[in-house]
């Protein structure tokens, strides 16, 4: 197999139990062994742990990204449609997990931020990559006039992505989908009541 290959198996396979674990409480060797890839390996291709965080941190936010960018620049659908196929995707994603894990990249700025700056930095660009799909979203939507041209889109982006973690973080805690339920509907509420002023 080439180095690439397995490079990239190891991210996923080490992203996939970071996921469910948390960055600190996975092991290497048990990254290496769910890869299958022989022990004493890592270092062939990751200088150190945080290196290979760092190269999970931009798989996770590739994979983010490409799916947020899917729903919220879909030019089949309104904006406000894709803001609701969004929610309908989420909420399918987590029901699968029966509301565990959260997500990757909301796990990680939660764990690692405060103690690595490179981790801090990195989640940043992903999430202010993110805020920038659900912006654009928001900006053709007030071309159509589907919302309010007086919604700051920037500030309006953080509010729906913050409040989106928010109820993501709540959902682990009660293991149901009552909050993203409350999360959408607000929302929602929020854009319907904006347009009415």
């Amino acid at each position: 197999m080439k180095k690439n290959e397995t490079r990239e198996r190891i991210i996923r396979e080490g992203a996939r139990l970071i996921h469910r674990k948390g960055f600190n409480n996975t092991g290497i060797q048990e990254i290496l062994d769910a890869a299958g890839v022989p022990k004493g390996s890592f270092y062939f291709y990751f200088k150190n742990k945080e290196d290979f965080g760092l190269a999970v941190i931009d798989h996770v936010g590739e994979r983010l990204v490409s799916a947020v960018t899917a729903s919220l620049l879909d030019e089949s659908l309104t904006p406000l449609e894709r803001l609701d196929r969004l929610f309908d995707r989420n909420q399918r994603n987590f029901e699968r997990m029966n509301f565990r894990y959260g997500c990757p990249i909301g796990n990680m700025m939660q764990e690692m931020a405060d103690l690595k700056e490179s981790f801090r930095e990195r989640i940043d660009k992903v999430y202010e990559r993110l805020c920038g799909c659900y912006e654009a979203c928001l900006r053709e939507g007030q071309k159509r006039g589907e919302i309010p041209s007086s919604l700051d889109a920037g500030e309006t982006a953080q509010f729906l992505l913050n409040s989106l973690e928010g109820s993501i973080m709540h959902m682990k805690l009660t293991k149901s989908g009552r909050p993203l339920d409350v999360c959408r509907r607000m929302i929602n509420e929020t854009l319907s009541a904006a347009r009415r002023f």
